[in-house]
């Protein structure tokens, strides 16, 4: 066990998938994996480990924000030695060409986030994916006719509700597809330990045009970012 996850040694598949919602963790587990176990009821943050076409996969809940997403993703790659995470989320689209539903394959990801500032002495890190989550993710998206995706730059924010949310226009001038919370963190957490990330995010809600889906929605759907995860990991 660790500080805040349950599980005991050999519990903990990998790969794994990490949405910020344990609820979508449950749902996920039940949707996609094959005989799930729970592993982790620590804080309600849940963990499951099932099979996905033969492959051993986990599913963890990782709560909101890059300081939580951090604590749970240090202890999987330090105490679990999990070799690969991907991120499935949403996010809020930032530019009139992406669409609510779209999916979001995020090679790299800016931030407003201290985290990197403090770990690199003011210095700008550039948080990329992992390539070949990247390429297996984008391969298996380019595959289904029935989703449109993007591949490109997101913006992990520390403030669901930010003070100035005008900053975000030069951003988006550069090409920023997308506002989330947790990949920059998760990609440079990776690249510490020496482990593959990526982040693969559904968008749930439109910035400039006001769409937005439910919370039910958010938990419960958005199946093909998964199957897309799924298949990144196990490919």
């Amino acid at each position: 066990m660790s500080t805040h996850i349950g599980a005991k040694p050999g519990e903990i598949a990998p790969h794994v998938l990490l949405p910020g919602d344990p609820l979508r963790a449950r749902w996920i587990a039940e949707t996609f994996l094959t005989d799930p176990q729970c592993y982790n009821e620590v804080r309600g943050m849940l963990g499951y480990t099932g099979t996905w076409q033969g492959h051993r996969v986990s599913v963890q809940g990782s709560g909101m924000g890059q300081p939580s997403m951090a604590i749970y993703v240090n202890e999987l790659f330090s105490e679990y030695d999990v070799e690969s995470i991907v991120r499935v989320g949403s996010c809020g689209a930032l530019r009139e060409d992406v669409k609510v539903r779209d999916v979001i394959l995020a090679s790299g990801a800016c931030t407003d986030s201290s985290m990197n500032r403090i770990r690199f002495h003011g210095l700008d890190y550039a948080p990329v994916a992992d390539f070949g989550l990247l390429r297996a993710a984008y391969d298996a998206a380019a595959a289904r006719a029935d989703l449109t995706t993007h591949t490109g730059l997101i913006f992990s924010g520390d403030s669901f509700y930010p003070a100035r949310p005008e900053l975000l226009e030069p951003m988006v001038a550069h090409g920023v597809l997308a506002i989330e919370m947790e990949a920059s963190a998760l990609y440079t957490l990776a690249a510490k330990h020496q482990r593959r990330a990526l982040a693969i995010c559904t968008v749930s809600d439109h910035i400039v045009t006001g769409e937005e889906t439910s919370a039910a929605e958010r938990e419960q759907t958005f199946g093909a970012m998964v199957e897309i995860a799924l298949t990144s990991l196990t490919a």
